[in-house]
């Protein structure tokens, strides 16, 4: 180490850009990994995990971490991509331990929000305190804080049944869905499904979205009817839509019949279409605006920050009612020509609808056609009578144009015949 850092609590450090010597980031820290061998010897830092380009994790041994000084974690600048597979003989930190109860030194139980570690004379790194809230005396109270040795506390060398998961979520709460997503498959079953447990509805649901099929019919199976409903309203229709495709009829019907019925309305119009065609990627929630209102009403709906930047690049102008399937189909209005009008002037006055929209049964190579040919990112969907049905945006396109299974696959792999140690620098 370039400077020897005292006691560093790695809620502090995880997620931090981790640096090459020349300054350039290789990528995050996500997960200290040790060797816990007995609840009276100090668990031994044995590396980090880092996510790389690609959201690949990989494994940084501490000895080849140079400075965690000033909240830089910086490498040697050698970093070995083959994905991180954990051993028997590890325990991941951060993920498996935060959360555990255990039980304090004068008999009392609490809840680990934190770990330390230090580094010995010999320049070994090892986890030395364990921060405990203590249970409340009473109900709905947060017993105090509690920063202790490792060796004072018992319930960190054996599994827990029901651990929680509130303080390894608060290290999460800036993740894109993707990456949560991504760190959630590289857990053990029994603690992604603790994980799954606290998030709430709409975090879950963004989850979902992310996680290739099998892994959503797994979690969607073990959650409780109504909560497994709850979520699948809080998803895109579409990606609702080919959640419930991939279950049993009988299962799929039960979870649609718990839903809202207007939601439910829209997910089982979905369902009707074939899944490689434009209605059976479209989402049934386009931004939807008569021709009446203002560009300054236009602009007002696409900063909506929960809009993904396809959805949010356009307006579609339709007679009422506005809900689709709307009424007449005027024309779309791309977010630069918002841009390039006053505030006051109507939408209804610059519309484009030049181009012969795509039908509900339309290909995906065809719907893959037109976004190339006009470089659009997302295509109104009309039926016969020019009425809206949806939109199609290209990440879905692209989900479906991409390998099966592109979720789970890494783009890091070294190429045959070259070694996996890569230098990031020099």
């Amino acid at each position: 180490m370039s400077a020897t850092p005292g006691r560093i609590f790695l809620s502090r450090i995880v997620g931090q850009a981790v640096f090459d010597p020349a300054g350039d980031q290789v990528g995050k820290l996500r997960d200290v990994v040790v060797a816990v061998r007995s609840a009276r010897q100090r668990p031994r830092v044995l590396g980090l995990v880092v996510e790389v380009l690609g959201r690949r994790r990989v494994f940084l041994p501490i000895t080849r971490v140079t400075s965690l000084d000033s909240g830089q974690i910086i490498t040697t600048g050698v970093l070995n991509v083959r994905k991180f597979v954990q051993r028997r003989t590890e325990t991941l930190a951060i993920h498996e331990l935060f959360d555990r109860t255990v039980t304090l030194p004068d008999g009392s139980g609490g809840t680990v929000y934190d770990l330390a570690m230090e580094q010995d004379p010999r320049r070994d790194w090892y986890v030395s305190d364990v921060a405990v809230q203590g249970g409340g005396k009473r109900f709905g109270r947060r017993g105090p804080h509690q920063v202790l040795e490792w060796d004072q506390v018992k319930g960190l060398t054996t599994e827990e049944p029901g651990q929680g998961a509130t303080h390894l979520l608060a290290t999460m709460d800036e993740m894109r869905a993707a990456d949560l997503a991504n760190a959630l498959r590289d857990l053990a079953p029994k603690r992604r499904m603790e994980v799954v447990t606290e998030l709430d509805d709409e975090r879950l649901a963004d989850v979902l979205e992310e996680l290739p099929e099998k892994d959503q019919v797994e979690i969607l199976g073990v959650l409780d009817p109504e909560r497994a409903s709850d979520v699948l309203t809080e998803m895109d229709p579409d990606d609702a839509a080919d959640l419930l495709g991939e279950l049993p009829p009988a299962t799929a019907e039960a979870l649609l019949a718990l839903m809202e019925p207007e939601d439910a309305e829209d997910v089982r119009r979905l369902l009707t279409y074939e899944e490689r065609t434009a209605g059976g990627m479209m989402t049934t929630e386009p931004v939807v605006l008569p021709p009446d209102a203002t560009i300054a009403d236009a602009l007002a709906r696409i900063r909506n920050p929960d809009l993904i930047p396809a959805l949010a690049s356009m307006v579609y102008v339709c007679r009422p009612p506005l809900e689709t399937p709307t009424g007449k189909f005027l024309g779309i209005v791309h977010f630069q020509a918002l841009l390039r009008e006053p505030p006051s002037t109507l939408v209804g006055a610059i519309v484009d609808n030049d181009i012969d929209w795509p039908r509900p049964e339309a290909s995906l190579e065809h719907v893959a056609n037109l976004l190339a040919a006009y470089n659009m990112v997302a295509l109104p969907v009309v039926d016969e009578n020019a009425h809206l049905l949806g939109a199609v945006t290209i990440d879905d396109v692209l989900d479906h144009l991409l390998p099966e299974g592109w979720r789970e696959q890494d783009d890091t792999e070294p190429a045959p015949g070259e070694g996996s140690e890569v230098v990031t620098h020099g």
